[in-house]
C-alpha cells in the first residue's frame, strides 16, 4: 500500500480483504477512496480494473466467494451481466470492478478527488508494455 497511515477500522479491513481477493484474480490498479466525512453513501470505495468484461466478472466472483466464506453477503450487486462496471455493495464498502476503458470514462477517482486515496501494489507481473 502506498499510503502507510495506520488503519484500525473494520471498514478498512473489508477493503484489504477485497484487495487481496481481487489480486488473486489479477485485478489491476486497486485504489481505495475514503469517503467518510465526504458522503453518507459508504465509508470506502474500492476501485479495480479488469482487462475484459469476463475478467471483471471473474474478479467480482473471486471477491464474492472470499466474502461468502467469511459469512458476508453483499447488500446489492449491479452490472454483473455486462461486466463493464460491476458494483458490489457491502454497506460501508462499495467495490467497483471496471473494464479498463469504462473506468477511465467515469473517473471516480477524479470525481471524488477530495477523498483520501490509498493505492495498492499490483501483484501481477504481466503488466502491458507500451509499444
Amino acid at each position: 500500500m502506498k499510503n502507510d497511515k495506520e488503519h484500525n477500522e473494520p471498514s478498512f479491513d473489508v477493503v484489504l480483504n477485497a484487495v487481496s481477493a481481487g489480486q488473486d484474480a489479477k485485478a489491476r490498479n486497486p485504489v481505495a477512496l475514503k469517503l467518510k466525512g465526504l458522503s453518507d453513501i459508504c465509508q470506502y470505495f474500492l476501485i479495480v480494473s479488469a482487462r475484459s468484461d469476463r475478467h471483471a466478472q471473474g474478479i467480482a466472483n473471486r471477491i464474492l466467494g472470499e466474502f461468502n466464506k467469511q459469512g458476508r453477503e453483499p447488500d446489492s450487486i449491479e452490472g454483473f451481466d455486462t461486466g463493464h462496471w460491476i458494483l458490489l455493495d457491502y454497506g460501508d464498502v462499495i467495490v467497483h470492478v471496471f473494464y479498463e476503458p469504462i473506468r477511465s470514462r467515469y473517473d471516480l477517482e477524479g470525481l471524488w478527488g477530495k477523498a483520501e486515496r490509498f493505492e495498492f501494489e499490483c501483484t501481477d507481473d504481466s503488466e502491458d508494455v507500451a509499444a
